[in-house]
């Protein structure tokens, strides 16, 4: 059949430099499929609203910044329901999936998938897949309904398991077609998505009315091009309790310093995020700061320093960071295709206590935290409630419109469907010329690392402003 929609960017081209990086439709590789007034022009709880439906033409411009004489850019398609839609309610046999490590928000997206397909159109079928990719071809399934979801919000975790690994495109797509499933949720990170893409390449090879929709879920908020990713807002709040912790112990006994670990295999957000929130920490350590630990402007000479100013201290790090310092490369994969990572926070502690001992400075107390499962594991809190509501039903009304081998995503504030190759571009991480790492050495007042023992500056590449995310770049 040649290249599939997902295989080449769908691109609209308009006047004045208007792209649009469109998402698959159905129609488009399978002709004269029939349409139907949308359920929604006849609930009552949506007539109140006016102009509910979205214009076919409306989108959503991926860069908000933009100078007098510069193009319009490159813009996605705005998510939300539309006039006609491609399924009718009683056809409709959808089935949901959560793949990848735990995040606060995933019961939440579950329980809006169900309830959005159900109360807003009507669907009464909607299967879960337990287990993650491999309960497809496992045949793990459970029926969803509005009744036994309706409380699973207030939980952590996702009633349907998860797993990493375990994605074999073509008994997915076999799973997907024998039991007739036409409408396919998968909830997952970055690799969880690219998975996705390979099963919406193989049901558009095969020519199946199915449509196929990401949500995007990772804790770190990795993800790239979507202002953030639900479980985030949770994850730093959560994030300041352990932070409050360790203050409290450090500044409770001679010398103490309190260390506590955060998530961030690639991407510092949540340790950044926490460090300005708390306003508690001395010194945050992030995969995209490299630092040192022995010599002039070393963290060592940072901690003495502090220590003998304020006779406490508190460091952050995130779990990616310093991987760089081990004298072992860990070469080991996860089923997901992640690196495993030395523990960072254990082999600082031990550093920093070797150090102190070694050098007889001062005697030190050091408590080490390391918060991780108790974070990934709570329920989402109102924020991510409500976020999650938004992706969940942004999602449910682009498949109902036809939309396929999309990402729902909020960009600039406003929900999006972005086609998945855009999801797999690589991981989004803290840009440390911009002002938010500014603001977070300022509020700190850590070094920086950016001038390395011998005196020479780090020749790393500055990323130009207009590559930032938009939600964490400086928009006053």
């Amino acid at each position: 059949m040649g290249s599939t929609p997902n295989s080449k960017p769908k691109l609209v081209q308009g006047s004045l430099g208007y792209v649009l990086e469109d998402v698959p439709h159905l129609s488009d590789f399978i002709p004269d499929l029939p349409t139907y007034s949308n359920p929604l022009q006849d609930n009552p709880a949506y007539s109140v609203v006016k102009q509910y439906f979205v214009n076919v033409d409306d989108s959503v411009p991926e860069k908000i910044i933009a100078h007098k004489d510069s193009a319009r850019g490159v813009h996605f398609r705005r998510a939300g329901p539309r006039q006609r839609v491609y399924f009718e309610s009683d056809e409709v046999q959808a089935a949901i999936v959560t793949c990848g490590g735990l995040c606060p928000g995933l019961n939440t997206v579950i329980r809006e998938l169900v309830c959005g397909l159900h109360n807003m159109y009507g669907v009464k079928t909607v299967l879960g897949i337990n287990g993650g990719y491999k309960g497809f071809y496992a045949h793990n399934t459970i029926t969803l309904t509005p009744k036994n979801v309706n409380d699973i919000h207030k939980r952590g975790g996702t009633i349907l398991g998860s797993s990493r690994g375990g994605h074999d495109t073509t008994k997915i797509v076999d799973s997907i077609q024998d039991r007739g499933i036409n409408q396919v949720y998968i909830i997952g990170g970055d690799g969880t998505q690219r998975g996705a893409a390979k099963i919406f390449e193989e049901i558009t090879r095969r020519g199946l009315k199915v449509a196929v929709v990401g949500i995007p879920k990772t804790i770190d908020n990795d993800i790239p091009v979507i202002d953030k990713s639900f479980g985030f807002d949770t994850a730093v709040e959560e994030a300041q309790r352990a932070i409050n912790a360790a203050h409290v112990e450090a500044e409770s006994i001679e010398n103490g310093i309190g260390v506590v670990k955060l998530m961030g295999r690639y991407s510092g957000f949540i340790a950044m995020f926490a460090t300005l929130a708390s306003r508690d920490v001395d010194c945050c350590l992030i995969p995209e700061s490299p630092f040192y630990l022995e010599g002039p402007g070393g963290l060592y000479e940072f901690v003495e320093r502090r220590l003998k100013e304020n006779g406490h201290m508190v460091l952050v790090i995130a779990e990616g960071a310093g991987q760089e310092l081990f004298t072992v490369s860990m070469q080991t994969m996860d089923a997901s295709g992640n690196k495993l990572l030395q523990d960072v926070g254990l082999w600082i502690s031990q550093n920093l206590k070797d150090y102190f001992a070694k050098e007889k400075i001062m005697p030190i107390n050091l408590k080490y935290i390391d918060p991780t499962y108790m974070i990934r594991a709570v329920p989402s809190n109102a924020s991510d409630n409500v976020y999650c509501t938004l992706l969940a039903q942004s999602a449910v009304h682009g498949a109902m419109a036809g939309y396929t081998g999309f990402t729902s995503g909020l960009v600039n504030g406003r929900q999006t469907y972005i086609p998945f190759y855009r999801i797999g571009e690589g991981p989004n991480k803290v840009v440390i010329t911009d002002r938010m790492w500014a603001r977070l050495l300022s509020s700190t007042n850590q070094p920086s690392f950016l001038i390395s023992k011998g005196g020479n500056e780090d020749k790393r590449e500055e990323a130009p402003l207009d590559k930032l995310n938009g939600h964490f770049s400086d928009k006053k």
